[in-house]
């Protein structure tokens, strides 16, 4: 984690955007902030943060909108803040490109908690980079130059998917648990925390497989976990 990661929070609620900037740059992060959408799409385009944390709930272009946006030009890790703490908001953060989830009110513990996570698990371990391509039907993955292609073609991954596609691929041929995947590629704190590989794999599966209902590489093994298939080159 770097020890001057520069945080943006967004809210239109000024005592939580105190509230979260005082107890970040107390763990020394750097942090920026906005009160709206529009103001938050113009410091991540002009100041790279390395992490966003974003109000669900703003007037005007509110946090699902934002975060689509930002994921049209940049993989910043985001995290989501809202009161709404129902499963079906939390995949629909998911699905408009958060990569986690917070339910307000939280403690600080819990929220310094899912920063380092985040900040941890989008980095990109020397021991992934030195690992040999890996290669199954027409997909390649090159650790070294973190890419990813089908068929020829670059695919851009978030660095979450790709560390989960690293994830499987370093035990290609293996059915991975739900719990041991949670744990390697989230951290052991969202052991538990199914819905987040439901929606990482239909990612996967969308970007990669010719035909994602019927998939060929990532396979499901029901109540169970997910296996990355070894194919013959095509």
């Amino acid at each position: 984690m770097p020890a001057k990661a520069t945080i943006l929070v967004v809210d239109d609620e000024p005592h939580v955007v105190r509230l979260v900037q005082a107890n970040l740059q107390a763990s020394g992060y750097q942090v920026l902030t906005a009160g709206d959408g529009r103001t938050a799409l113009a410091i991540v385009d002009e100041q790279r943060p390395d992490l966003v944390l974003l109000d669900l709930m703003m007037p005007g272009l509110d946090g699902y909108e934002v975060c689509r946006r930002i994921r049209e030009h940049s993989d910043v890790p985001i995290i989501m803040l809202t009161a709404r703490g129902a499963e079906v908001d939390k995949i629909a953060g998911l699905d408009a490109g958060a990569d986690d989830y917070l339910t307000k009110p939280f403690g600080v513990g819990e929220l310094l908690a899912r920063v380092r996570a985040v900040l941890r698990r989008c980095r990109h371990p020397e021991e992934v980079r030195n690992q040999p391509p890996f290669r199954s039907g027409d997909l390649t993955i090159d650790f070294a130059r973190h890419e990813v292609t089908v068929a020829g073609q670059r695919v851009a991954l978030s660095a979450t998917e790709y560390r989960l596609l690293a994830a499987l691929a370093r035990h290609a041929d293996r059915v991975m648990l739900h719990e041991e995947l949670l744990r390697e590629v989230w951290g052991p704190e969202y052991r538990d925390e199914r819905e987040y590989l439901r929606v990482y794999v239909r990612y996967l599966r969308q970007k990669l497989e010719a035909d994602p209902a019927n998939p060929r590489l990532i396979l499901t093994q029901q109540g169970a976990g997910y296996r990355l298939a070894a194919l013959p080159p095509e």
